[in-house]
Formats: C-alpha cells, sequence, structure tokens
C-alpha cells in the first residue's frame, strides 16, 4: 500500500495528529494517509491533509520514502500470527507541505492536532521514522528560511 504524509512547519512548529484508526490507532503522528488509485502522489497529499487536518497545502518537496512493515496479529489462542503474512506494508512517502488556507480542525482519522517545536517531540512518543522525518523537514524548512 502506498501512503502518503504532509509536514507542516509554520511559526518553527510541526503540525502533529494523533490517529483514530489502525494501524496507528491513539498514537501522535505526520498528518497523511494511503494515495487512492489513479490520485498522483501530490495530490494525495493535499487531500489526506484537507480531510485530516482542515487545511489547504501546497506540496514543497520529498522529504522521505521509507517502508514500514506490521506483522500479523496473533491467532486466538495467542499464538504468533503467520509471519509471512504481514497484517500492513506500506511505502511511504513524507513531503515538507506549507499552508495556503483553510481551518485547522481535527478531522477523518484524526483525534485531535497539536502544533509541537523540534525540542517538544519527544514528549509526543512518535515512532523512530516519523520523529526521523519531522526533524529533517524542521532543517529543510530552516534552510528555505535562509535563503528567502
Amino acid at each position: 500500500m502506498i501512503g502518503v504524509g504532509g509536514v507542516v512547519i509554520d511559526d518553527a512548529r510541526a503540525l502533529l495528529i494523533r490517529r483514530a484508526s489502525p494501524p496507528l490507532e491513539g498514537e501522535w503522528s505526520i498528518p497523511g494517509g494511503l494515495l487512492e488509485v489513479g490520485e498522483t502522489i501530490e495530490r494525495g497529499v493535499t487531500r489526506e491533509l484537507a480531510e485530516e487536518t482542515g487545511l489547504e497545502v501546497r506540496v514543497i518537496e520529498l522529504i522521505e520514502v521509507f517502508e514500514r512493515i506490521f506483522p500479523a496479529p496473533p491467532n486466538a489462542d495467542g499464538t504468533p500470527g503467520d509471519v509471512s503474512r504481514p497484517q500492513y506494508h506500506f511505502v511511504i512517502l513524507d513531503y515538507l507541505c506549507e499552508i495556503r488556507g483553510g481551518t485547522l480542525s481535527a478531522a477523518s482519522d484524526a483525534l485531535e492536532f497539536a502544533w509541537a517545536r523540534e525540542e517538544e517531540l519527544v514528549k509526543f512518543n512518535l515512532n523512530v521514522a516519523a520523529t526521523r522525518v519531522v526533524r529533517k523537514a524542521f532543517a529543510r524548512a530552516r534552510e528555505r528560511a535562509a535563503l528567502k
């Protein structure tokens, strides 16, 4: 499955959402979701951010591509699930985005949202990949600001 995400950096803060659905239900994450069949990557990023955050964004540049493989859930008797058939296998493309409009609100798959400064990321307990991507986005946003 192809996933897309958008890291919005505004006023030296990154926009995070708390997921409402599996596989990361209840966890803080980068806004995003699955690319629809026939949808361009850029359109998927803008659609997902609009659905989850209410924001209209412009996709600026690719931050990172990575994959997440979630193992099969345990069997009913508690024994490990079929290791040859993972429950989820995502290839995720995360992009740096900027706000163009809209009204920020948690919607769709987002229970709530938060703005986090780079030094505050630890308190959101993001997974390793999301933390790495958001830190790269902060660095790239600083580079872009220095060029202006």
